[in-house]
């Protein structure tokens, strides 16, 4: 595994968090998205952050990395910059989805990202529903990948971003 990370300390609390740079990069978030996926055969996935610089680049590799779980060809609907409840409410309605939200919050010299998973009922995820799967796999370094080009998934815009305004 390239860049390995303590998954016992940032593979919890519904998902990861860790400082960034250090015990998170954006790798994990690929991780998560395929983990995900394959743990929970999620046919569907809502993605939104919090619109910092580095929540973006996280959303973005969260994204990819759900397209790319194995064979479940993953539909990922990509909200951009939302509130966690516009995700959650997106994704437990029309969207009937699991969900990740990726937020970061700087303080003195300190950067932490967390990214928050959720079942399709809009739980968030923990070792019971999926999350100590995760942390085995990534621990493992058995994160999933494509199995061939039409196994890959899609990411579309969801179509809420149009009337709300937000910006990706």
């Amino acid at each position: 595994m390239l860049n390995p990370i303590d998954t016992a300390a940032v593979i919890r609390d519904g998902g990861a968090v860790g400082h960034y740079p250090g015990q998170i990069h954006e790798a994990v978030a690929w991780w998560l998205g395929s983990c995900l996926v394959v743990t929970t055969k999620a046919p569907r996935l809502a993605v939104a952050h919090d619109g910092a610089p580095i929540s973006v680049a996280f959303a973005d590799r969260l994204c990819r990395g759900a397209i790319n779980a194995q064979h479940y060809a993953c539909r990922v609907g990509y909200l951009g910059h939302q509130s966690e409840q516009t995700l959650l409410d997106a994704a437990t309605g029309a969207f009937e989805a699991s969900a990740a939200w990726v937020s970061t919050d700087t303080d003195d010299d300190a950067t932490i990202v967390r990214i928050r998973l959720y079942t399709q009922d809009g739980r968030l995820l923990d070792d019971s529903t999926g999350l100590a799967d995760i942390r085995d796999l990534i621990d493992r370094d058995r994160v999933p990948i494509p199995v061939n080009s039409q196994a890959k998934g899609t990411i579309e815009r969801w179509p809420a971003q149009a009337t709300t305004g937000a910006q990706p």
